[in-house]
């Protein structure tokens, strides 16, 4: 099977019956973080470096209040250590034991979480679950496994040089919403990741400092560097490898994210992001799923004419490809001098694969217009990607 046979709906209506088959309790974490509301960011902090998690949820008397996540501190840019986790803390969509995995699979998919909570009926945590325990699903089913990285690897990548700037690699993860960055060498090789993990541990190693996550500024921007704060001799997979031994590498490593190769050089990344989307993509849906966050009062009057921009440009993309969901999170910054730029970055998931843009602009609308132009040339990219590497297989 390929990810093209995803597009055939009695194959999908086959797998949906074997994935929803799978009850939650199988893979959910019932041993877990917590912190409470008036815990420091410190604390929580320190609970993420011990275990792991990105996203720890804030409980108070067994009750359940919302999650903390390292993803929120590091868009905030600046948060003090001893600043309380219940003014930060993130009111994430909760799921109850009865949901099925699909539609789980669909709200880490369409919100980009790494943990979910579930609640029993008596409105307390039952227990977290991970992306891990997702794609060790894709794993045990043997439709996906025997799908090739090359088919679901989001290209081409974001990366930045060993000699550069931590802030850059920042502003990367800060506009694609993402968690990790390949560090390449001037043949394109890769040689190193750096990623949350890392830069959880700069920071606790750092603990002295009052705030998280603000590198920008001062002579600080110019010595902190890629080089000294990721991780080296990364794991990576080649392009044709399968999907099942994607997740092996990422289960016996405890990963996220695997730079994809072809004669050593980095053609395309795979993440469990990825590996979930395949899952979401069979749950039976009518329509495209399309949301836009971040827009202030003052700019929602203008939210029909952005989704008019999208339709536009969704028709052409529908030509070439069938796209599920498409994520548009839009900031607002204040230039000093009375205007405001808009920043927009969008994600879409289609034909099992997710497309990742980004555009800057004064003016709104022409940064959604500009935005979803960029979104059509990767479509476009997808497909002569998809083309060559078939060719080259």
């Amino acid at each position: 099977m390929g990810v093209k046979d995803l597009q055939d709906l009695k194959k999908i209506s086959i797998l949906r019956s074997q994935i929803d088959g799978i009850r939650i309790d199988d893979i959910l974490e019932t041993e877990f973080p917590t912190v409470g509301p008036d815990d420091s960011i410190g604390n929580a902090l320190s609970i993420m470096r011990e275990t792991g998690y990105q996203d720890v949820p804030v409980v108070e008397n067994g009750n359940y209040l919302g999650m903390i996540s390292y993803g929120t501190i590091l868009k905030k840019r600046s948060i003090k250590i001893d600043s309380k986790v219940k003014n930060h803390m993130r009111n994430l969509q909760v799921i109850s034991e009865s949901t099925g995995i699909t539609e789980l699979a669909e709200t880490m998919v369409t919100n980009n979480y790494r943990q979910l909570p579930v609640l029993n009926k008596h409105k307390k945590i039952a227990g977290i679950l991970s992306r891990s325990g997702l794609i060790n699903i894709a794993a045990g089913i043997k439709a996906f496994s025997e799908i090739k990285v090359w088919e679901i690897m989001t290209s081409p990548v974001e990366t930045v040089n060993g000699s550069d700037i931590l802030e850059t690699a920042m502003e990367i993860m800060r506009g694609l919403d993402i968690r990790t960055v390949p560090v390449i060498d001037n043949e394109e090789r890769v040689v190193g990741i750096v990623g949350m993990k890392e830069i959880i541990d700069y920071n606790w190693k750092k603990k002295e400092r009052e705030t998280v996550g603000d590198f920008s500024g001062g002579s600080e921007q110019s010595s902190v560097i890629v080089d000294s704060v990721c991780a080296t001799a990364p794991v990576t997979i080649d392009w044709n490898d399968s999907l099942g031994n994607a997740v092996k590498a990422m289960r016996d490593r405890n990963i996220s994210t695997l730079p994809v190769i072809e004669e050593g050089c980095l053609v395309g990344m795979v993440t469990q992001y990825d590996i979930i989307e395949l899952i979401s993509a069979c749950r039976e849906r009518d329509v495209l799923f399309i949301e836009i966050s971040g827009l202030d009062d003052s700019d929602k009057m203008r939210a029909d004419l952005i989704y008019d921009r999208i339709k536009e440009e969704i028709t052409k993309i529908s030509k070439m490809a069938k796209p599920q969901s498409l994520i548009i999170h839009v900031a607002k910054y204040n230039e000093g001098d009375g205007r405001n730029k808009y920043s927009l970055s969008a994600r879409m998931v289609l034909d099992g694969r997710v497309l990742n843009a980004k555009n800057v602009d004064w003016d709104l609308l022409k940064a959604a217009d500009d935005l979803m132009k960029k979104m059509s040339r990767e479509v476009v990219d997808m497909k002569e990607t998809r083309i060559s590497l078939r060719k080259r297989k």
